[in-house]
């Protein structure tokens, strides 16, 4: 069969990949200041840091919509056996729902809720590009991407809850309560859904490789096959910490380093960092 896997611009997988994977990867939108910018293509996460630190108020993100993806689909439907469009999970966005809408047009689009945001759809994408090689069934291939996803692990450290707090995900008392005592909340990935997890008490760098450690060491039930590095700005010095760290306490094939795309910069800042891989 010959089959072509899309994505939305969440996935934050790097230009490089996309190219070699041969992706075709469709863009949120970004709202600053009222305007309208496409995720990655007109904006980055930089330019959001910028205008945060500026004192502008925070971008959010909106949907794919129904027309947007129909426009994509069109493109290939006819050229391809099958499409697969891996979505961010349908508890972040309401894009999914617009993508499943969409593809009712067209009678070989197969969309999945990769229940994740980042590099952890961005695990779900690499999965359903090695299933394209060989499948020759698409009930399988769906089967196997819905229960992937479900085993995918994603978390970040973050340093700062500046962002939290000003997109209302934290109260203003519990950041002051963390930042006297000095603490570093583990954002988690649970039922499709961002969670407080773990809070390390430290300094960032300090904090990182004991995040990595207890998320990697001894486990024997971790799919060694792919893990992800995602960041946005960190200090060199926290940065090597971590890639040492992996490592350390993992043995995984590869290991992709990737700076986190618009999604993720909107909502956490500067100063996040993350391990996201597969449990078998």
């Amino acid at each position: 069969m010959k089959i072509k896997v899309l994505a939305d611009s969440t996935c934050d997988l790097s230009k490089d990949l996309v190219e070699k994977l041969g992706l075709e990867i469709v863009p949120l939108t970004v709202i600053k200041d009222d305007q309208q910018y496409l995720d990655n293509i007109t904006i980055t996460p930089a330019e959001i840091f910028a205008h945060v630190a500026a004192g502008g108020d925070l971008c959010s993100t909106t949907a794919v919509s129904i027309g947007e993806y129909q426009d994509v689909f069109a493109k290939y439907t006819k050229e391809y056996d099958a499409l697969i469009h891996i979505n961010i999970g349908s508890g972040f966005s309401s894009s999914y729902q617009n993508a499943c809408l969409a593809a009712e047009e067209f009678d070989n689009v197969y969309v999945i809720d990769s229940q994740n945001l980042s590099t952890g759809q961005g695990l779900v994408v690499l999965e359903a590009c090695r299933l394209a090689n060989t499948a020759t069934d698409m009930e399988s291939v769906v089967a196997a991407l819905n229960n992937y996803a479900s085993r995918v692990e994603a978390s970040f450290l973050v340093d700062k809850l500046t962002y939290l707090v000003k997109g209302g995900r934290c109260s203003s008392a519990k950041a002051l309560g963390a930042n006297l005592l000095n603490l570093k909340p583990c954002i988690e990935v649970k039922g499709g859904k961002m969670v407080v997890g773990k809070k390390y008490r430290g300094n960032f760098n300090k904090s990182l490789p004991a995040y990595v450690k207890e998320r990697l060491e001894g486990r024997e039930d971790l799919d060694l096959t792919n893990i992800f590095i995602t960041k946005t700005p960190v200090d060199d010095s926290c940065y090597a910490a971590v890639v040492e760290a992996v490592n350390t306490y993992g043995n995984f094939e590869n290991v992709y380093k990737t700076d986190a795309g618009c999604t993720i910069s909107c909502h956490c800042g500067p100063g996040t960092l993350g391990v996201l891989f597969v449990r078998k």
